[in-house]
């Protein structure tokens, strides 16, 4: 009950300080806003488990080479950023039209990793936590979103993202609270866990590859030139990765030796068991967390894509009906596959892009910089062909 209440506390403490005026309208970090709500949305609470189960001990190390990867990745989009303003070549020109419809892909994806997780989050805590429950509700949300784009109802949703942010921050802040309590109790017992990888080396890297897209989200920034500044944005970008990394550190270096990995009960709700013997209040509060990041990210998401389809289609197809594609595509996948699988697909998808990205990058750069760039473009193509899912129990 004590512990209950502290992370409560905590949690009510940082949504407070998320609406300090002094903090909330600061143009850095509303810019900062956009990517951070990505980088550590959904990622947050699936990877945890896939981690400590395929990973053991090594879990933290996995969470620092995926962080590694898309700082590196962050590089390459920064780079292009600050190249904006320079006059393109027709191949640049060209690359960058590819990478936009690489990124509308890699986003019809996403949409359905966000409402899958919604879906099965949506029904966890409830008598009707069945696969069949989880998708008919993912799928409703699809159609809702389909119908918020249809009506121009995305603004009023899109306003929403702040709030969801704040609320996602807060509730990350009660659980790392409650872990660093239980892993401290557990380290006092002599009960920490410590266990050797269920994956090979070769598997191991593969999983990293097909999990990418969770650390993914910072590319973000670079479409906010409306709004913001180069500088602004390649900041915004840079701490949003810094500080993405330090929750995601922290957050797997505590729960990689507290529990038996057990690949039978990996799903994509494990997270809410595993929390609720660290205190009962934390699966409540991760399915608040989970609901609102999930669907914020899809809505977000799904303009994105909309308007991308339509820019690179030089205005023949329509935001509505690149809508219509991508929900129709979300319906699909949610019934065609399982999570662990989307994730995959995703992660291949954003692979993709980030590649283009880097190929972007080697293209607008000189000197050492370039042979780095090219070798990052080839690490994007590997990670697109050899990515692999986690496979839940």
């Amino acid at each position: 009950m004590l512990l209950d209440t502290a992370i409560l506390i905590l949690a009510l403490l940082v949504l407070a300080a998320m609406f300090v005026p002094a903090l909330r309208d600061r143009p850095r970090w509303r810019a900062m806003v956009t990517p951070l709500a990505s980088i550590i949305g959904s990622g947050f609470l699936v990877l945890g488990p896939i981690l400590e189960v395929r990973f053991g001990a090594a879990a933290p190390l996995a969470m620092a080479l995926l962080c590694l990867a898309g700082w590196l990745f962050g590089a390459a989009v920064r780079h292009n950023i600050a190249a904006e303003e320079s006059p393109d070549s027709w191949g640049v020109l060209r690359i960058e039209e590819l990478a936009q419809a690489a990124l509308a892909f890699a986003y019809m994806i996403s949409v359905a990793y966000y409402l899958n997780l919604f879906g099965a989050f949506a029904v966890s805590l409830t008598p009707w936590d069945t696969p069949f429950a989880a998708r008919a509700v993912t799928t409703a949300m699809l159609v809702l979103v389909a119908i918020a784009g249809f009506s121009g109802g995305f603004r009023a949703l899109e306003r929403m993202e702040y709030a969801s942010v704040a609320l996602k921050l807060a509730i990350i802040a009660g659980l790392i609270l409650g872990l660093a309590i239980y892993f401290s109790k557990t380290a006092v017992a002599g009960d920490l866990v410590v266990d050797a990888p269920t994956l090979g080396p070769w598997d191991s890297l593969r999983l990293i590859f097909g999990l990418i897209v969770t650390v993914q989200g910072f590319e973000t920034a670079r479409y906010l030139g409306k709004s913001y500044d180069a500088s602004t944005r390649i900041a915004a970008m840079r701490w949003a990765q810094l500080l993405s990394t330090a929750i995601y550190m922290v957050y797997i270096g505590l729960l990689a030796y507290l529990f038996e990995p057990d690949p039978r009960h990996l799903s994509e709700t494990a997270i809410i068991d595993m929390m609720r013997v660290v205190a009962p209040i934390l699966p409540a509060l991760l399915v608040a967390a989970a609901l609102a990041a999930q669907f914020s990210a899809a809505v977000a998401d799904t303009g994105g894509a909309g308007g991308l389809i339509s820019e690179f289609s030089r205005g023949r197809i329509p935001p509505k009906l690149g809508y219509l594609v991508l929900i129709g595509a979300g319906i699909a996948l949610t019934w065609s596959t399982d999570l662990f699988s989307i994730i995959s697909y995703a992660s291949r998808a954003f692979a993709g892009y980030y590649t283009l990205q880097a190929v972007l990058a080697a293209l607008q750069s000189e000197g050492p910089r370039r042979p780095a760039f090219w070798a990052l473009a080839l690490l994007g193509a590997a990670m697109t062909v050899l990515g692999i899912p986690a496979e839940g129990g």
